[in-house]
């Protein structure tokens, strides 16, 4: 949240929290405003199970007066199915457009590029589209659970997925526009890697990290 906070260049930036993929979790939501009590930033949360007498601001309006989004972790395919609904993915796009911080964990990670692995369906893990701002594919959780990466590096291989990135749990990826500029990392044994095919074959490179 620190890293977040300095991103958006400024004090007390406007944060707002869009937990859509965590289906509005009250639970989710209170813990938010919790953190955000001992942050210098002006928290906000964007609910899309609302109705038109809670909400008189339009969701756009909304979220393109922030400094930062953060998306939460949870059911990708659910959110940007929601997301695009309501419009959602439009704003989003002229957030990022107006360099307006997007950010996220998991499924706010996937969410952001044209695909990604995610338990979003019954089963297994399966590829699911994003809203497509940066290319390539994103998997979370690398190394964490125990069939995410097998599972990444053969759909890949086997051309379901396009290639990507994968990151670790703490690790993260700082893109400007669509520019990948720094891999952070909270834990010097995370790591990120860039994920492509030569040959025919996958070829998995981790990438130089900071530790933050």
């Amino acid at each position: 949240m620190n890293h977040l906070i300095s991103l958006t260049g400024k004090e007390n930036p406007k944060i707002c929290f869009l937990p859509t993929p965590m289906g509005d979790s009250e639970a989710y939501i209170n813990k938010w405003f919790e953190i955000a009590k001992e942050l210098p930033i002006q928290p906000f949360v964007q609910k899309v199970f609302i109705t038109s007498t809670e909400q008189k601001t339009p969701f756009e309006e909304t979220l393109l007066q922030m400094d930062a989004i953060l998306v939460t972790g949870g059911n990708t395919l659910n959110a940007l199915a929601l997301w695009k609904a309501h419009g959602i993915d439009i704003a989003l796009k002229k957030a990022w457009e107006k360099g307006i911080v997007l950010s996220g964990p998991s499924a706010g990670a996937i969410c952001w590029f044209e695909e990604g692995l995610s338990d979003s369906r019954p089963e297994n893990y399966t590829a699911v589209k994003g809203l497509g701002f940066l290319k390539g594919s994103n998997c979370p959780h690398y190394h964490t659970e125990a069939n995410r990466r097998p599972l990444y590096l053969k759909m890949i291989e086997e051309g379901r997925l396009l290639p990507g990135y994968a990151c670790d749990e703490t690790a993260g990826l700082y893109f400007e526009g669509t520019q990948l500029r720094r891999v952070i990392t909270q834990n010097k044994e995370d790591k990120a890697y860039k994920v492509t095919i030569s040959k025919g074959k996958v070829v998995e490179t981790a990438l130089e990290s900071e530790l933050i």
